[in-house]
């Protein structure tokens, strides 16, 4: 068994500048994560990152990614599958192996979440897509819907207008009210793109594959595609096996990113901070990793 002073669980944005600063204070750490750069890898264009006034998602995850390795912080590619207290350490098992850490930095971030109608999970890779970046070229000049409203469903929207034909923005409100303004504006302005608003889909038409969304229990729109964005579920399951408390579905943080456990940091969108940006994780990676730092040193008696 591996051990740790710091163990970080998740590899977004959060997570890796977590390790930065962990790897600058020389705490012996690791990132333990599925996906290195977390879903910020699957995201379009990302515009309000400091330093970069448009950049691809998969480009700003993979600088993020070589900066911890450059600073010699183990990545393990592996899921985290269990985590339980063992006096006053941490043992956390993946799919891989089993690891001992002092302290936790918990950044798993969320999950796509599902639109919950009848034969989604049937026709998922059969028109039904839960990130544009992977699937947006498969849909060259043909039709494609995106539901949500935020900036996810936007930046997808203008991605897939890249490559199909017309696009379909279907969104439950009556007006956009939550995306950042200036991509609300580029929708307006791209003639392949048009909004539904006030509009559910309540039916996935088609048998082997999807070929049209029933809105509202009537009208019908024909597609080819359908890109689901309709925000996420914080991961919130293995911090709950150690009794972290929550608010609602997040995990309840102060301003020192420290939960009700003792050595259990939190940061990113699994916590209770309001924003949920990738610069707005990052900084609570940072300020994570400090707490755990000085926690270590009070206990060292430094």
């Amino acid at each position: 068994m591996k051990n740790y002073d710091l163990i970080i669980l998740g590899a977004g944005p959060g997570g890796l500048t977590a390790a930065i600063y962990a790897a600058r204070y020389k705490v012996k750490a690791a990132v333990i994560g599925k996906l290195s750069g977390g879903l910020v890898s699957e995201s379009s264009d990302i515009c309000n990152f400091p330093t970069y006034p448009r950049i691809k998602g998969l480009e700003l995850a993979q600088k993020m990614v070589k900066h911890v390795q450059d600073l010699g912080v183990e990545i393990l590619n592996e899921e985290a599958l269990k985590i339980e207290k063992q006096n006053s350490k941490f043992k956390i098992k993946t799919n891989k192996e089993e690891y001992l850490a002092k302290k936790i930095i918990f950044a798993t971030g969320t999950e796509r979440r599902q639109l919950g109608v009848k034969r989604e999970k049937e026709l998922i890779g059969k028109g039904i897509s839960y990130c544009a970046t992977c699937d947006a070229a498969f849909y060259k000049d043909r039709v494609v819907g995106v539901v949500g409203g935020g900036d996810a469903a936007l930046t997808s929207a203008l991605l897939l207008a890249k490559f199909a034909k017309k696009v379909y923005i279907i969104y439950r409100r009556d007006k956009f009210f939550r995306g950042d303004q200036m991509w609300i504006e580029e929708v307006k302005r791209n003639k392949k793109i048009e909004s539904v608003f006030s509009a559910e889909i309540t039916k996935l038409i088609g048998e082997k594959e999807l070929e049209a969304v029933e809105i509202n229990g009537k009208k019908k729109i024909k597609l080819d595609g359908l890109f689901i964005e309709v925000g996420g579920v914080p991961n919130i399951e293995l911090a709950q096996e150690v009794g972290v408390k929550l608010d609602k579905k997040e995990i309840e943080v102060n301003k020192e990113q420290e939960t009700n456990v003792h050595g259990f940091f939190a940061a990113g969108d699994v916590t209770n901070n309001p924003l949920k940006q990738i610069i707005s994780a990052c900084g609570e990676g940072a300020v994570a990793a400090d707490s755990a730092y000085k926690e270590l040193m009070k206990e060292r008696g430094k």
